[in-house]
């Protein structure tokens, strides 16, 4: 999948593996390795709902976006790009036609 972020700030955080321990400590290996996974992914469908990288669709005022378990309470939190991403007929979302996101936040929203 493509990958983007929602501000360049956060891009430089992710760029290298030092810029990422600067900024998320000890959950930076585990931010890479989910950033890895999602990369890797043809399509959002491919990304596990199961753990450890948990894909999940948030609801309330961050529905739309989805995430991805990082450590504990923490979470990778992204959306589709382009938003809103295409509906399936059941209403949800249709995951193969995601083929690329935006790195919103890595945060525990708990």
């Amino acid at each position: 999948m493509h990958v983007s972020f929602v501000s360049d700030k956060l891009e430089r955080q992710f760029q290298t593996e030092k810029s990422l321990v600067r900024a998320f400590g000890d959950r930076a290996k585990r931010i890479m390795m989910r950033l890895d996974l999602l990369k890797a992914a043809k399509c959002l469908a491919d990304v596990p709902s199961t753990p450890p990288p948990r894909r999940h669709e948030l609801k309330g005022d961050r529905a739309g976006c989805f995430a991805v378990d990082v450590t504990g309470n923490w979470r990778l939190v992204f959306r589709p790009n382009p938003h809103p991403a295409p509906l399936a007929p059941d209403g949800g979302y249709y995951l193969q036609a995601i083929t690329a996101i935006t790195v919103i936040v890595v945060e525990d929203y708990h």
